[in-house]
């Protein structure tokens, strides 16, 4: 057959050819990752049935663990716990799955992710831990979760700052009087020389104040 023959072959056999489709070329790891940011159950299950990572990780370094957590969608996060993802996997920033949940206030996934051995020590790049941000968004039922896991409530954080300073500086009562019950000083001060109640002052939060002075 000469070659002009073979090239009109060719050229008949890709009209009449369907193309590949995008999705075929897609890894069964993007397809999870996928699946994750768009609450897609079905489609997780069938990227981890088709052998996708657990761990897989996204451009920013997210697992599908801590997209679904940052999303609030606890189903996902759940699915994932339950196929064995690493719980202390962090993003490009430092964030953890711990951290995001911490910020959220989901305090069920908090519980789960410290019986997974979820590090209560963790900083990201912001030198931000799950501490500091349970107690700066005032949610004072995960500060306890995480007091009672060893977390010291004096620790000293980036710029000398204390959990109870970050609690403070957002008038997270709540989060205060958790922090004081467990022990957290009140005379501490931050690399400006400032209390927590100077922070709270300066907010202009009043009722924060008056909880952090020293009993008569």
């Amino acid at each position: 057959m000469s070659l002009g023959r073979l090239a009109i072959l060719a050229a008949i056999v890709a009209i009449f050819t369907a193309p590949a489709r995008a999705e075929d070329d897609v890894s069964t790891n993007v397809k999870l990752l996928l699946a994750a940011r768009n609450s897609d159950a079905a489609g997780l299950q069938r990227a981890l049935g088709a052998g996708a990572s657990p761990d897989s990780r996204s451009r920013i370094g997210e697992t599908a663990l801590l997209i679904a957590l940052k999303k609030n969608d606890l189903a996902t996060a759940k699915a994932m716990l339950a196929a064995g993802t690493n719980v202390n996997i962090a993003a490009a920033n430092g964030v953890t799955p711990l951290m995001a949940a911490a910020f959220a206030g989901q305090d069920e996934m908090v519980t789960e992710l410290l019986a997974r051995g979820a590090d209560i020590a963790a900083v990201d790049r912001l030198g931000k831990n799950a501490m500091t941000y349970a107690a700066g968004q005032g949610h004072a039922s995960i500060v306890q979760a995480l007091l009672a896991k060893g977390v010291d409530p004096n620790a000293v954080y980036r710029n000398d700052l204390t959990a109870l300073m970050w609690a403070a500086g957002y008038g997270r009562d709540d989060a205060v009087k958790a922090l004081l019950a467990s022990g957290a000083r009140t005379d501490l001060r931050d690399n400006r020389g400032k209390t927590a109640a100077d922070i709270a002052r300066e907010g202009g939060y009043a009722q924060t104040v008056i909880l952090l002075q020293p009993p008569k």
